[in-house]
């Protein structure tokens, strides 16, 4: 029992039940958005759906078609709702920090400077 305790009690494991649970609901309100989308888009020039359309006799293509434009709905829903606003919180909240090559060598000998006096070589050292 010990090693089932220590199996549960892991990380990983509880971070990921976390992330899947969360991932489940993430996936809820991104369908309910898109299924949103395709109503209104609906409303405006008719439904997205090509179930009944058989090419060929091919009964498979017209709900092909169908999850593709799905897909093709949320993955703009995910992008435009959720990467992009993300992405742009993310730089004014966390701004890149500086490449090296753009620092100035001022800058860096006033760091070794100061690495100098926290490890108590500095003055008179």
């Amino acid at each position: 029992m010990s090693g089932f305790k220590n199996f549960i009690m892991r990380g990983n494991l509880v971070e990921l039940a976390v992330a899947f649970i969360i991932g489940g609901a993430f996936a809820t309100v991104v369908k309910g958005f898109t299924d949103v989308l395709i109503e209104a888009l609906a409303k405006a020039g008719g439904a997205p759906n090509f179930d009944e359309w058989q090419p060929g006799g091919f009964t498979k293509v017209g709900p092909f078609l169908t999850a593709l434009v799905a897909f093709v709905f949320m993955a703009f829903v995910v992008y435009f709702f959720v990467v992009k606003p993300y992405e742009a919180a993310k730089g004014r909240l966390f701004p890149k920090e500086p490449e090296a090559e753009t620092i100035d060598p001022n800058t860096e000998l006033l760091k070794e400077i100061r690495d100098e006096l926290r490890a108590g070589r500095g003055i008179g050292g």
